[in-house]
């Protein structure tokens, strides 16, 4: 008898979101951990772009780098800034989380291994994303093209927290 209600319960759990029944800490990550080693010492040299104000159009994004595949499925915690792509004036459900601010806007996009599409379905409160925020969630090797920008990974999202310099 134990058996089947162990059964019936294992069945039961498998059907709601992993996030949702487990205590698992996320996996904290920075920017550089998404850039595979071998690319990182091109990264560190190239430095972060200088804001365009001369009203000419701004840089196209550079497609260099690549993605790490050993993180697809990883739950994770990030931080980040948001720029939002879908909602409505109330709460976003869809945005890019950057490593800095101003990307995107004011000066070219970082490559799409320093871009995170992030799909938050419950939505997130607006005034709660302008400033530095960490996403938590699942994250995908998953490459998205949006009219912003081109992204090289997914974040599933499951919680929004304000950021914490630790």
């Amino acid at each position: 008898m134990y058996k089947y209600i162990l059964v019936i319960f294992l069945s039961m759990v498998s059907l709601f979101p992993h996030s949702a029944w487990s205590e698992e800490k996320p996996l904290k990550l920075d920017w550089i951990d998404l850039i595979p080693e071998k690319e990182r010492s091109q990264f560190n040299q190239q430095g972060m772009p200088t804001v365009n104000h001369n009203g000419q159009a701004p840089a196209k994004q550079a497609h260099i780098g690549s993605v790490r595949p050993e993180l697809n499925g990883s739950f994770v915690k990030i931080p980040g800034f948001v720029i939002p792509l879908e909602g409505d004036e109330n709460t976003v459900t869809e945005f890019l989380l950057v490593p800095y601010f101003g990307a995107c806007i004011h000066v070219p996009p970082p490559p799409p291994n320093q871009i995170i599409d992030v799909k938050f379905p419950k939505g997130a409160p607006v005034q709660e994303l302008w400033d530095v925020v960490y996403v938590i969630g699942k994250l995908k090797t998953e490459f998205v093209s949006s009219d912003v920008a081109d992204s090289g990974y997914v974040i599933e999202g499951i919680r929004i927290e304000m950021y914490e310099d630790q």
